[in-house]
């Protein structure tokens, strides 16, 4: 809790500088974005150190600057799978994606979708899935804003603070586009890097470093847990080589399953099962089933993750403002080195939250494990005053740049969609740039509208879990589209297309379902607006098999969105693109022999350029 009557002024102060300077920098970009293709693709003139900056910033979203912490707090091993997955996953963009996709040259990926297939239905495919992963990704972003505002303003309504932040990037957005939040999100990146590790490094050095305190909760397994400390004992009481730590709440998961592979995360599927059963037989269906649903769990979370970064439209779509191909795979190798060295850092939190703020187990929604980054420096501040509350405003700047550079890209990536596909593409062809960047502001409205009233009803879901489910959207459409088109000469559109939407759609429908079930147990007004979903659960524990599958769907989703479009394509082959040899050619070929073109330029007569 802040240290004076109703907030700390120092929280306040760093989170209010974060926002005007975020403000500020939207207005000063605005004047510079005058074209279309400022509005869309930066003007395609974004270096290689900006563009990798302004992709990390945009990429760390709450789920890693909040959601990672609070997953390793509550599930303890399993949760490392995400930071690690998460960078491996632009290894894929690195290898097979990153240089093709730009020396296509396109404003989005329907754009890619409709000019690799000569088909603007597929255009209209390919706009709805962007829509789709994008509101999937919103809503964790607004549970991070909605944490954070009523941590920083105690007793004010969670929605309050995801309508306040989803105001202030929607403003943003409309203003300048994908120009205007470039420099945003560039500075962003650095500014997230600050407040994650500066309170990392004070906190180890005050309360022992992540080897000591992990093995606390190693030695607990073996031993009996240790007595209770006080928060506010006195510095000297503490020793930095062997911390002690609270005692834990029932809630908590025990040391043994918290510190080991197949923990909480992977196992919570069977053990609701064996909870199900007679007392006599729970030991030998968790002997029976655990390991091999955990195994499960944990590839599909996996492929997920890791196909779901190569297949995120707004993380895709900024390659197109790299000046070539060779300058996009250059940013996506520096990227991986800037976020690989982000994700070094939230662990810590998590370990360090479970040792000394235990408190949060028992709490649920934004009170919960997910504000254990806002709160572990509550501890320096009960010890130092006024270097604590310094280190809780920084870590509340470092959340609000999390999930406003995010959001800034995935409504960038939205609003794209509406203005230049639907409109510009589809409603009316012979608009005018204009036009355009006209509707795009308004589209801009539109989806930020519709994101706060989605962030608004996912508090009690965890922050990082909900962004798994969309990667695993995104690894079931988009990654196969792409990977198979850049690769294969022989997809055809209705092969493309039918991959896409069946394995796509599966996902989303497999995840939805998961997550009204999971809203139903709410003891809050969700658990009441989703109450008709509450059988479900029963369900789930009937089948602890179909809950990992449509909890965690990549595993299957993804091998069958492919392996349809191989078998359609293969079906279809008479009607595989006739030039299809020269794209091909315009995807793979170096720059120096000249064949990379701007495929938006075939367009823009029409488009009133």
């Amino acid at each position: 809790m802040p240290a004076t009557g109703s907030f700390d002024y120092y929280i306040l102060a760093f989170s209010a500088i974060t926002v005007i300077v975020t403000i500020w920098m939207g207005f000063r970009s605005a004047k510079t974005s005058k074209s279309a293709s400022d509005f869309f693709v930066a003007g395609r003139s974004v270096s290689v150190g900006w563009n990798a900056s302004a992709i990390s910033g945009e990429y760390l979203s709450a789920a890693s600057f909040m959601g990672i912490a609070g997953m390793v707090m509550l599930s303890g091993y399993d949760a490392l799978w995400y930071p690690v997955c998460y960078a491996c996953g632009y290894l894929f963009l690195l290898l097979f994606i990153a240089g093709p996709l730009r020396r296509f040259g396109a404003y989005t990926i329907p754009d890619f979708a409709e000019g690799r297939y000569d088909s603007p239905v597929f255009r209209k495919i390919a706009v709805c899935f962007v829509l789709f992963i994008g509101f999937f990704y919103t809503m964790p972003q607004m549970k991070g804003a909605g944490t954070t505002l009523a941590y920083i303003f105690p007793g004010l309504p969670y929605w309050v603070g995801v309508a306040v932040v989803g105001a202030v990037i929607t403003l943003n957005v409309a203003l300048g586009g994908m120009k205007g939040i470039t420099l945003v999100q560039a500075v962003q990146y650095w500014i997230k890097m600050f407040a994650i590790s500066v309170p990392v490094f004070v906190l180890m050095a005050v309360y022992g470093g992540y080897g000591s305190n992990l093995s606390v909760n190693k030695s607990a397994a073996d031993a009996a847990r240790p007595a209770a400390i006080e928060q506010s004992a006195a510095p000297s009481t503490m020793d930095a080589a062997a911390p002690v730590r609270s005692a834990l709440p029932d809630k908590a998961p025990k040391d043994e399953s918290w510190i080991a592979p197949f923990g909480p995360l992977t196992t919570k599927a069977v053990k609701s099962a064996a909870e199900a059963l007679p007392e006599a037989n729970r030991a030998a269906y968790l002997a029976e089933y655990q390991k091999p649903y955990s195994l499960l769990y944990t590839f599909s979370l996996i492929v997920a993750l890791v196909c779901g970064t190569a297949g995120l439209p707004h993380i895709l779509v900024r390659f197109y403002t790299n000046p070539d191909g060779v300058a996009a795979k250059k940013t996506t190798m520096w990227v991986m080195i800037l976020i690989g060295v982000f994700y070094v850092f939230p662990p810590v939190f998590g370990v360090l939250g479970r040792n000394f703020l235990p408190e949060l187990y028992s709490a649920t929604g934004s009170k919960g494990p997910d504000k254990v980054v806002l709160e572990l420096p509550t501890l320096i501040r009960q010890k130092y005053g006024v270097l604590g509350s310094i280190l809780s405003g920084i870590t509340c700047a470092g959340a609000f740049a999390a999930f406003m550079s995010t959001f800034s890209g995935l409504l960038v990536s939205m609003t794209g969609a509406l203005a230049h596909d639907v409109y510009g593409r589809m409603l009316r062809p012979q608009s005018t740039a204009a036009e355009r960047m006209k509707m795009f502001k308004w589209c801009a409205v539109l989806i930020g509208g519709v994101s706060v009233i989605l962030g608004a009803l996912v508090e009690p879901l965890e922050i990082n879990f909900m962004v798994g489910q969309a990667f695993a959207i995104a690894a079931a459409s988009y990654f196969p589209l792409l990977f198979m088109s850049v690769w294969w000469r022989g997809m055809t559109m209705k092969g493309a297309a039918t991959g896409m939407l069946t394995g796509g759609l599966c996902a989303l429908f497999a995840a939805a379902m998961v997550n009204v079930s999971t809203l139903a147990q709410d003891k809050g007004v969700m658990g009441k607006l989703f109450s008709g979903f509450n059988p479900m659960n029963t369900f789930w524990k009937e089948h602890p098999l179909l809950r990992i599958l449509c909890e965690q769907p990549a595993i299957w989703s993804v091998p069958l969105s492919i392996g349809l479009m191989i078998i359609v394509s293969k079906a279809t082959r008479r009607t595989i693109p006739a030039d299809i040899r020269m794209k091909m050619l315009v995807l793979h070929a170096p720059e120096k022999l000249g064949l990379k073109q701007e495929y938006i330029q075939e367009h823009q007569a029409g488009a009133g350029h």
